[in-house]
């Protein structure tokens, strides 16, 4: 499972509730049963929000004779549990747990099938769930009664962690797995999506029965099914069908957000040494999704994030990473799972470092160094550092999907990777691989591979980095002597439990450079280095494989000299930070100008961001040199930054640049080129911003807004209310937050009804979507806000605009 940027408002939610740990222990779910094969006959009741179905469970003992079973089955109605037709005894009082009384006390290896009519109530399941999850209720319906004209009705479901129990009866554990047949009867103007082959299709008057089968075990949390009216477009990796089912306004898209995915999966399979083990890979989006997109097996769910238009994939595809990311799952997480939430980190760390593997290959080594500062970067910043990797003392199994399983597990396996070296990395991943197929796993058993494989005692490390909390934090510094020409590094660990690790430094002599690798076993450990002339710099963690903190004392030269030299992205853009904040002096301003060529695209785009133009040296050379980049430079974010950088100068001069921006197929070209625009003519950018399509001003929402708020335009304020509450919360960029702001107060005080209802119709929307973390109370105050707002002002619209305020919070209310 992956989440994305949307649900940034929820996290911190989660973060404030989360703060104390339990001390209690989690273990494994008890295999008293295992599951064998499951069966289930579904259809739907689109008025209701339920699902009728009928379950077929075939079980056995897992080691002790038994002669009952308890499954799990979340708020239903039980109408009938028999065995070859003759009823069976149950109790159901809790609404959780089914407990069957067997004809028989069956033994080891004994085989049995239960039948079970039932019905789904997924809206009266009430339990915590994913980020963004108003209730884990494993079933939704969207826009069931058609009511939402702009929303299309779909159902789809969510089976992670254990809610897919709340659509079937099962044993909601990661550490079963069965195999499947599922029966849809859905109408005939739909499309369905499950695990495995479609079988066969029945048309039955109006409706269909879509017959799904996946023969291979896999756990019960990645059970799917998605219904829609969708797009299928075909793909193919090898004889294995790639399809994506989209909306039909993205079918000519479909290939530009997802056709790597073939390439992906050849990638992958020759990596691990493991071909793609599944009989298909299809990709579906929903609206309404409450995570950014989940690994069910062969059948992946994506947020709709994942739709782009032309003019964004031009810029990025945000989705890629994800993409990668939910396909490794299918090896990591699907063929082999995590035995118990606490081993999560066998699904969810490989799964992040899939994203690194694979920008690594497409893209190169400083696309993949950048991908991995920022997952590191997030993590040291997320205030994670006090919980375990593998964690048996957790409160809730949802907070187990973190910074630390995502982005610290990733990058611990980065680390382990540069350990061991590629070779051994990879092959002991495909004899876990191997080994566990279509089991449940833990992590002392990838231990154990690598330990026998390699001959190596890894111990130290799976039990500080996997089993510890925390991270070095390291303070640097350096003995000179010249008599002898030597260097001394002195590494001290200032936090409380001492780490040990791999270090690798660079000492730079000119230009050129010498690596060494040392290991640091102690607290305080020195390492001594021979030199042939004093050393313009030392760069420690020099590979950035170990995630730590590191402070050393450094002079403004040291950093100049970094940023022009060091190998890896991190310490060039830790460098360039330091220095732009020193622009009054003349070699830092250079510096900042010759950052303007780095290699990698995100730094070029920081010294655009930060180059001080009212700096007395070399302006006009510097104008220049950013026109050029705007113009040419190999990406259209840089690009884009450049035109933003420019339009700060208020220039006419500049008005060919920003008109000629205006005929980019870049959206971010675009918008900045719009904003850049008005501030040298605003009558032309205004006009431009009114004659766009609406699919392109809905995407480019905050340029839009930026000059409809300044220019205090009433009749735009209904498309600015649209994205207000969006631009508030839901991005993790603080100057869009403050413009929201502004919007937000703007149409609080406005005459404009039909921007008033369309900031409380959004609000609704989000309220509902976020309830379970307590947003619809933001909403609601936030109304209340409008409220005071409109009774401050005496416009014709008022008491029409508070009569639309209160109706929308009684709705939610």
């Amino acid at each position: 499972m992956k989440y994305q940027k949307i649900v940034v408002f929820c996290f911190v939610l989660i973060s404030l509730l989360s703060q104390a740990q339990s001390k209690v222990y989690q273990s494994e779910r008890e295999k008293i049963h295992d599951l064998v094969h499951t069966k289930l006959n579904v259809d739907f009741n689109f008025e209701n929000k339920t699902m009728n179905g009928e379950a077929w469970i075939t079980a056995k003992p897992h080691f002790y004779s038994t002669n009952f079973i308890t499954l799990d089955a979340k708020a239903m109605l039980i109408h009938q549990v028999s065995m070859n037709n003759t009823a069976l005894k149950y109790t159901y009082e809790d609404g959780l747990n089914l407990i069957i009384s067997l004809p028989k006390t069956y033994q080891r290896e004994e085989e049995f099938t239960i039948y079970i009519k039932y019905t789904a109530q997924p809206e009266k399941v009430y339990q915590k769930g994913s980020v963004a999850i108003t209730s884990a209720k494993g079933l939704y319906f969207i826009n069931a009664d058609g009511s939402e004209k702009n929303k299309p009705t779909q159902i789809w479901t969510q089976g992670e962690t254990e809610a897919s129990s709340c659509w079937f009866p099962t044993i909601d554990a990661p550490n079963q797995k069965t195999s499947q047949e599922i029966y849809m009867t859905v109408p005939d103007k739909f499309v369905t999506l499950s695990n495995g082959a479609l079988i066969s299709q029945t048309k039955k008057g109006n409706n269909r029965t879509d017959y799904w089968k996946f023969d291979q075990k896999h756990a019960p949390y990645l059970f799917f099914m998605g219904i829609g009216e969708y797009e299928i477009i075909k793909d193919s990796y090898k004889n294995i069908p790639v399809n994506y089912y989209v909306e039909k306004e993205f079918a000519p898209y479909a290939k530009d957000i997802f056709g790597l995915t073939p390439e992906m999966m050849g990638f992958f399979s020759e990596k691990l040494g493991v071909e793609y083990p599944w009989n298909k890979y299809s990709q579906i989006v929903g609206r309404d999704y409450v995570s950014g997109a989940m690994e069910n097996t062969t059948a992946v769910m994506h947020g709709e994030q994942a739709y782009q238009k032309p003019g964004q994939l031009i810029d990025e595809n945000v989705q890629e990473n994800t993409i990668a990311h939910e396909l490794f799952h299918h090896w990591f997480g699907d063929l082999v799972t995590a035995e118990s939430w606490s081993n999560l980190t066998l699904n969810e760390s490989f799964a992040n470092y899939s994203e690194y593997l694979w920008r690594e290959y497409k893209y190169g080594k400083i696309n993949a160094e950048m991908h991995l500062f920022e997952n590191v970067d997030a993590y040291l910043n997320g205030q994670s550092d006090s919980k375990d990797l593998v964690r048996y003392t957790y409160d809730d199994k949802e907070d187990m999907f973190d910074l630390v399983s995502y982005n610290k597990g990733g990058a611990i396996l980065h680390m382990l990777r540069t350990y061991l070296g590629d070779e051994a990395f990879f092959l002991g991943l495909k004899q876990y691989l191997n080994i566990y197929k279509y089991q449940a796993a833990e992590v002392d058993q990838l231990r154990l591979i690598f330990e026998s494989l390699t001959g190596k005692d890894l111990n130290w490390f799976f039990n500080q980095w996997y089993f510890g909390a925390g991270h070095p934090n390291i303070e640097i510094s350096y003995d000179y002597n010249t008599l002898r020409k030597t260097v001394t590094v002195n590494v001290v660990q200032l936090q409380t439990a001492a780490f040990k690790f791999p270090f690798v430094i660079d000492v730079f002599e000119g230009t050129k450079r010498t690596r060494h690798t040392v290991f640091v076993d102690a607290r305080d450990a020195s390492f001594t280095f021979p030199y042939t002339k004093q050393p313009n710099l030392i760069q420690v963690n020099a590979d950035r494989s170990l995630v730590c903190e590191i402070n050393e004392n450094k002079v403004l030269s040291d950093y100049i000299f970094q940023l022009k030299y060091a190998d890896n992205y991190a310490h060039r853009r830790e460098a360039f930070l330091i220095i732009a904040k020193k622009q009054e002096d003349k070699d830092a301003f250079n510096a900042v100008v010759y950052a303007l060529d780095d290699t990698s695209y995100k730094i070029r785009i920081l010294a655009l961001q930060q180059i001080d133009l009212i700096n007395k040296f070399s302006k006009k050379d510097v104008i220049q040199k950013i026109m050029d980049i705007a113009n040419t430079d190999s990406k259209t974010l840089v690009q884009a930054e450049a035109i933003n950088t420019l339009g700060k100068l208020t220039d006419p001069a500049l008005k060919p640049i920003f008109e000629k921006g205006l005929q980019s197929k870049s959206y971010s070209v675009l918008g900045k080129s719009l904003v850049s625009l008005y501030y040298v003519d605003k009558p032309s950018a205004i006009a431009k911003s009114k004659q766009l399509p609406d699919e392109v001003r809905k995407i480019l929402a905050t340029p839009l807004t930026r000059i409809f708020i300044e220019e205090n335009d009433e009749s735009e304020l209904p498309f600015v209310a649209k994205s207000v509450l969006s631009g508030m919360y839901l991005t993790g960029d603080d100057a869009t937050k403050v413009l929201f702001q502004k919007a937000f107060k703007q149409i609080s005080e406005t005459n404009n009804s039909e921007a008033i209802q369309n900031l409380v119709d959004d609000m609704i929307e989000k309220g509902n979507q976020y309830k379970g973390f307590n947003f619809d109370k933001v909403v609601i105050n936030l109304m209340r806000d409008m409220i005071k707002e409109q009774q401050k002002a005496n416009k014709p619209n008022r008491e029409r605009n508070i009569d639309i305020i209160k109706t929308a919070m009684a709705r939610l209310l």
